[in-house]
C-alpha cells in the first residue's frame, strides 16, 4: 500500500480509502465489521463515514469495529447534509456543527475526529462562521483537520483566503466525484488542489456502478444490480433509457479498450483515479466483502502512458459525459437565479 501526505498536515493516508456510506443500509453491521477488517488488514489506514450514512448507522458501526484499533485509523467524517426534519438540525451553522460533531464523537466512540469535512457548500451561510467554528474544535482537540466535499474550486479559493485572513484552520481537503466518464474535477478543481496544498479524495470512481461493465445499452439491467433496484429514481443508471444511448456507447468504447489490453474494466475505471498526481486517495464504497475483495485484486494496477493517450481519446480531459450525474445543484441554477427580473 502506497502513503501519500494529507495537504501539509505530516499525517499519511492511504492511496484507497473505505468509504462507509453503505455500513447500515445495503451492507448489514455484520458484513460492515467484516469489510472495514479486511480493508486495515491490506493496508487502507483512511475511513470515511458521514453522520447522514444510515441516518448515524456508519458511524456507529465504524465506531465499534474500531474499538480495539482506532490508534491505527484515521478516521473522517462529514456533516452538513442531514436529512433532519427539525428546524436547526441540520446544515452548518454554528449551532449544528458543534451539536453534529458531539453527536458523531459519540456514535464513533473516539474523543477526536481526525478530518471533519462540510459535505456540503451553503450560500446562506458565510465561511467566516463555519470556519471559525470548527477552528474552535480543532483547539479544543475534538477534531484535528478540516475539509470539504462537493465544492467548486472558486469556492475552495475563497475559503483558503479567508483562513489567511483571520489566521485560522484550513481546508486541508476536498472530497470530489472522479471517474473515467465523469473527468470535471480536472478542469479546475485538481489546478487549486496543486496551488494551495489540498489533498483530493475522489469517489465514485465505478460511476454508480457503471463502469464495472455489467451493463449494454438497451438492455435491462440485472436483477441484483444496482440500476435495477433504482429504476425509475436513478435514471442516469437506466441501460434502457434512450437518452442513456451515448453514455453507454462511450462506456463500450471504454470496455474494448480493457480487453485490449487484457485487464477488467472496473480495475482500468480504479487505476485511472490513480494516474491523476493531485488524487491523493480513491474512496472505495463496496456493499458486500465479496466486492471489496474485487478492489482490492485490482489495487495493484497502474496504467500506462498508450491506455491513458487511448482513454483520452475516448473521453477527453475534463469533460463530463453525463451533466445529470453532478452531485449537487448550486443554488444559483435555479429558475429565479437565471432569470431577469422583468419591471
Amino acid at each position: 500500500m502506497e502513503y501519500r501526505y494529507l495537504g501539509k498536515t505530516g499525517t499519511k493516508v492511504s492511496a484507497f480509502a473505505l468509504g462507509g456510506s453503505s455500513f447500515g443500509a445495503r451492507a448489514s453491521e455484520e458484513e460492515s465489521i467484516k469489510m472495514i477488517d479486511e480493508a486495515l488488514d491490506f493496508g487502507i489506514n483512511l475511513i470515511d463515514t458521514s453522520n447522514r450514512y444510515g441516518n448515524g448507522e456508519s458511524e456507529r458501526i465504524i465506531g465499534k469495529a474500531l474499538q480495539n484499533r482506532r490508534h491505527n485509523v484515521i478516521l473522517a467524517s462529514k456533516f452538513g447534509a442531514e436529512a433532519a426534519q427539525e428546524l436547526n438540525h441540520s446544515g452548518a451553522s454554528r449551532r449544528w456543527i458543534r451539536t453534529a460533531v458531539e453527536q458523531s464523537l459519540l456514535r464513533l466512540q473516539t474523543e477526536y475526529i481526525d478530518l471533519y469535512q462540510l459535505h456540503l457548500p451553503f450560500e446562506f451561510v458565510a465561511y467566516e462562521e463555519i470556519l471559525l467554528t470548527l477552528n474552535d474544535l480543532v483547539k479544543e482537540g475534538k477534531i484535528h483537520h478540516i475539509g470539504t466535499s462537493n465544492h467548486l474550486g472558486w469556492q475552495m479559493v475563497q475559503a483558503q483566503a479567508i483562513s489567511d485572513r483571520y489566521h485560522i484552520q484550513r481546508f486541508v481537503s476536498e472530497q470530489t466525484p472522479y471517474s473515467l466518464i465523469n473527468r470535471r474535477m480536472e478542469f479546475e478543481l485538481a489546478e487549486v488542489a496543486q496551488q494551495y496544498d489540498l489533498s483530493l479524495f475522489v469517489y465514485s470512481p465505478l460511476s454508480g456502478g457503471l463502469l464495472t461493465g455489467k451493463y449494454k445499452a438497451g438492455q435491462a439491467a440485472q436483477n441484483d444490480s444496482r440500476a435495477a433496484a433504482l429504476k425509475g429514481y436513478a435514471d442516469t443508471l437506466d441501460p434502457e433509457l434512450a437518452e442513456n444511448e451515448y453514455k453507454f456507447m462511450i462506456i463500450e468504447k471504454l470496455q474494448q479498450l480493457a480487453n485490449e489490453a487484457g485487464i477488467l474494466l472496473a480495475d482500468m475505471a480504479i487505476a485511472f483515479t490513480q494516474s491523476h498526481p493531485s488524487v491523493t486517495s480513491t474512496l472505495w464504497g463496496p456493499r458486500t466483502s465479496e466486492q471489496l475483495k474485487a478492489y482490492i485484486s485490482g489495487a495493484e494496477l497502474r496504467l500506462g502512458p498508450d491506455v491513458l493517450d487511448a482513454i483520452d481519446a475516448i473521453v477527453p480531459p475534463g469533460k463530463r459525459i453525463d451533466d445529470k450525474e453532478q452531485t449537487w445543484t448550486p443554488e444559483w441554477m435555479s429558475a429565479e437565479r437565471r432569470r431577469r427580473h422583468m419591471p
